[in-house]
């Protein structure tokens, strides 16, 4: 059985105008480019209620760091009453949503998720003894990759929000 040692959990809350596709489009192509994750959309559901919508997505991403290590990271949006306004900006009318969206981010450090050390006790003994004395230092040196690369994904999706507020 792989070892799953969640690194870093944080969420982003933001409320004002902002247009839904693109941040889903910006959030999508960071993590994909920028964190280079394969991703998979295991949920999107939209609920009307009246003239706006909620609508909760959750998107898991992977990477293979090396044949022991995989970054694992859950992306939740949960979006609050999402309409779609009419704001004028440099003099020209242009369509947008205004709503409040949350989104949380939950990083993960997979060790031997291929389950190469987990076919008899001796294996998961000297599995151990080569995380404990051999390898401490580049396990750490991955934790503090994946949280400084979930933090930068939530902090760039903060100042995406905030400029696309202020526009």
């Amino acid at each position: 059985m792989t070892e799953k040692e969640t690194i870093f959990s944080s969420s982003l809350k933001y409320q004002g105008i902002w247009n839904f596709s693109d941040l889903y489009q910006f959030a999508y192509d960071w993590l994909v480019e920028e964190f280079d994750l394969w991703l998979t959309e295991g949920k999107y559901v939209e609920k009307l209620k009246g003239d706006s919508k909620n609508v909760d997505i959750e998107w898991e991403g992977v990477r293979k760091v090396t044949d022991y290590f995989m970054y694992q990271v859950k992306i939740k949006f949960r979006i609050i009453a999402l309409q779609k306004v009419e704001v004028e900006r440099n003099g020209i009318k242009e369509k947008t949503n205004k709503g409040s969206v949350k989104i949380s981010v939950k990083g993960v450090l997979q060790r031997d998720y291929q389950g190469k050390f987990e076919s008899g006790a001796i294996r998961k003994f000297m599995r151990s003894l080569y995380e404990k004395w051999i390898i401490p230092s580049r396990i750490e040196d991955y934790e503090e990759k994946l949280a400084d690369k979930c933090d930068e994904f939530l902090a760039q999706v903060k100042a995406y929000l905030d400029l696309e507020g202020k526009r």
